[in-house]
């Protein structure tokens, strides 16, 4: 049911709603491809009943696109959906979907699209990363977080100035009043680099250790000899939701933009990845002292803090 899914989150302040228009079509999405193999109709059935492709019909059901009302009710129809209140269920779902997300980029909200996997992310009940060669960006500081930018991809300082804010405003689900439980394992070597000079490496080594002190959030240390990237050459992250129509989602960065995987088969093999870099990384209650031990091997060698 709706109420299912808006009780998630239900006790964000309005700077951070319970539900995200990306989530709800995703959610719809779902529903609509079960209606859809209950009744026997195959994509391209479904297709002609709204008098398009079958790959409109793949999008629906992924929940990429917004819902027409007028489709959500011819579809309904052919997928023998007769009662009233189910019908009326659906497409006030769809209403909510269609609407503007607070992820929603760009100035010009009537043609900008949403950044779905911040929305995900916003909304997930549990988030397990990996970054091979970097700590995992949701546990950056802001000094950290620009050298990084700036690094990488060497744009004009107001750019970066922005990203790091957008970053900043992300990493506010990780403190919320209704955190999700966050899960990151990091490599030592990625500690273990100065990045932006010892300041900022120290700022960063004591932001990480305060937020593993988190109920929510665990960290475990990968260590030097294990080598991480052996086990995955990609950063990934796993999302979970509390919302039962919706299976796990995996994402990885790529050049052309973000990858998004829901297949069992896929998430499968991620699973059993992240299962040997929990297995390799040290216990959680461990990554305190490990955090220490790098601060002290370092102020040993001569290096102020």
């Amino acid at each position: 049911m709706i109420e299912d899914l808006t009780s998630v989150g239900s006790n964000r302040t309005a700077e951070e709603p319970g539900e995200d228009p990306a989530l709800l079509r995703r959610v719809l999405g779902v529903r609509l491809r079960r209606l859809r193999e209950s009744a026997g109709i195959s994509g391209d059935g479904a297709g002609r009943a709204i008098r398009a492709s079958h790959s409109k019909i793949s999008r629906l059901e992924a929940g990429r696109v917004s819902f027409r009302a007028r489709d959500i009710a011819d579809l309904l129809t052919a997928y023998g959906v007769r009662d009233a209140g189910t019908r009326a269920e659906y497409l006030l779902l769809a209403q909510r979907a269609n609407a503007v997300g607070r992820w929603q980029a760009g100035p010009d909200l009537a043609t900008a699209r949403p950044d779905t996997y911040l929305a995900m992310e916003d909304a997930s009940s549990l988030i397990r990363c990996y970054a091979p060669g970097l700590v995992p960006e949701l546990l950056w500081t802001p000094s950290y977080a620009h050298t990084v930018f700036a690094i990488a991809d060497r744009e004009p300082a107001a750019d970066i100035q922005r990203r790091v804010e957008s970053l900043v405003r992300r990493q506010r689900l990780l403190t919320r009043t209704d955190p999700p439980r966050a899960w990151f394992v990091v490599e030592e070597a990625a500690l273990r680099r100065p990045i932006g000079g010892n300041a900022v490496w120290q700022g960063q080594l004591d932001h990480l250790a305060e937020l593993a002190a988190r109920p929510n959030i665990t960290v475990q240390v990968l260590p030097d000899h294990v080598g991480g990237p052996a086990i995955s050459g990609t950063a990934f992250t796993m999302l979970r939701f509390a919302a039962s129509e919706l299976n796990d989602l995996a994402h990885f960065p790529h050049p052309t933009g973000p990858q998004f995987l829901d297949k069992r088969t896929d998430l499968d093999r991620f699973n059993a990845i992240w299962d040997r870099l929990c297995v390799c990384a040290t216990p959680p209650e461990r990554t305190a002292a490990a955090l220490e031990t790098l601060t002290s091997t370092r102020c040993a060698a001569g290096v102020n803090r």
